[in-house]
């Protein structure tokens, strides 16, 4: 059974990058798609970016296109979510996620990871 387990947050000054890290266990990410979601506190949960790594498609959100870069590395069977320009509304908790399918949508993603915590100061 496919695990995912998140890294790579922390607190960074707006402006600033990090990078998150989805390791997968169990499985591959080339027999899913897989997605980043985030969460900021009293709202709902939100897509950020998907990627199949099998034929490369992607999806971006609105809000983080040209900022955010989603890649993989299938040797370490590992998602990155590289985060450049990071804004203060950027703050959350983000959520890797594997589902069937390139989504913006949460509730198409049936494995999920534990989050990792993104603050952003100003």
């Amino acid at each position: 059974e496919l695990q995912l387990v998140e890294s790579g947050g922390g607190l960074v000054q707006a402006g600033g990058s990090l990078r998150l890290s989805c390791a997968a266990s169990g499985s591959t990410f080339a027999d899913y798609p897989v997605g980043w979601f985030r969460q900021a506190p009293g709202k709902e949960r939100e897509g950020v970016s998907c990627l199949n790594v099998n034929d490369g498609s992607t999806y971006y959100a609105e809000s983080v296109k040209g900022r955010f870069t989603i890649s993989s590395d299938n040797a370490k069977n590992t998602v990155y979510l590289q985060m450049n320009s990071l804004k203060p509304e950027d703050t959350a908790v983000y959520y890797c996620a594997a589902g069937p399918l390139v989504s913006p949508f949460p509730g198409d993603f049936g494995i999920w990871g534990q989050g990792t915590q993104v603050t952003v100061s100003s």
